[in-house]
């Protein structure tokens, strides 16, 4: 069998291999029931999902022909580093200089893998994602995320 899509193919390859892996490693949690779910119900049930997704895009990438095979082309590895460093640096920093200074600067270091760069997007970004984040974290599920910088001594 030729594939006629080779992004849409690699694309569901990845989305089968993530869905099988998160659905596995649910197993290791407590299923719960469809009245009183556990910690294991949802991701693997979303596990399922984007494996299913994924094979469904796989298929079509065998199936349905594109104009020259729609290739791969080369690797983004500047905008991949800046995202992962972004979370990284975010996981790091979040205990120690809390929400209100670790989401604008995970917003400020992932802004930069974009092809363009505009200071006032990147404010507003960071407010309203700091804002609804606040808003669903901390006020609706309560939970005890700091906010601002232990060294103000402030939680």
């Amino acid at each position: 069998m030729q594939i006629k899509s080779q992004k849409d193919f690699w694309s569901g390859v990845m989305f089968i291999l993530a869905g099988v892996g998160f659905a596995w490693g649910a197993t290791n949690y407590n299923f719960g029931s469809a009245a009183r779910p556990g910690p294991g119900y949802f991701p693997f049930g979303l596990g399922v999902l984007l494996a299913i997704l994924g094979a469904a895009i796989a298929l079509k990438a065998l199936t349905v022909p594109t104009k020259d095979g729609d290739p791969i082309g080369s690797f983004a590895w500047r905008p991949l580093g800046l995202i992962v460093a972004a979370v990284a640096v975010f996981g790091l920093v979040l205990p120690r200089l809390g929400m209100f200074v670790s989401l604008p600067l995970l917003v400020l270091i992932a802004s930069y893998a974009g092809d363009e760069f505009h200071i006032g997007e990147v404010a507003i970004n960071s407010v309203v994602l700091t804002v609804f984040s606040w808003a669903i974290f901390i006020w609706g599920l309560n939970l005890t995320i700091p906010l601002w910088p232990t060294f103000l001594g402030a939680r």
